[in-house]
């Protein structure tokens, strides 16, 4: 009777850990980029796919879009900083002043 619980326990377990692999398996590769959307649904955050800050609504982009939508004034997450792996410099801070003299 032990012996009958113990192998179907057994069975049990190695049968949710099969399932557990193959959702591993079946589980879409995490984006490169993400925008997390707002309520009405515009961007307002860009994130590196992954990272903890990004809020529910997302949607995931490519390293175009995500580079458009920094240039274009979306805010970069100050976690994962997408900005910095973009190589996008600081835009605000306007054209670098000149350092010839006329």
């Amino acid at each position: 009777m032990w012996l009958q619980r113990i192998e179907t326990k057994i069975a049990a377990l190695q049968e949710r850990e099969a399932e557990q692999e193959q959702g591993r398996q079946r589980r879409p590769e995490e984006p490169d980029w993400v925008v997390e959307l707002g309520n009405g649904r515009p961007p307002i955050e860009v994130h590196i796919g992954g990272c903890y800050a990004a809020g529910k609504r997302q949607r995931p982009v490519p390293r175009d879009e995500a580079r458009r939508l920094l240039t274009s004034g979306v805010r970069a997450c100050g976690y994962c900083q997408p900005d910095t792996a973009l190589q996008i410099l600081d835009l605000s801070a306007g054209p670098a002043p000149s350092t010839a003299m006329h």
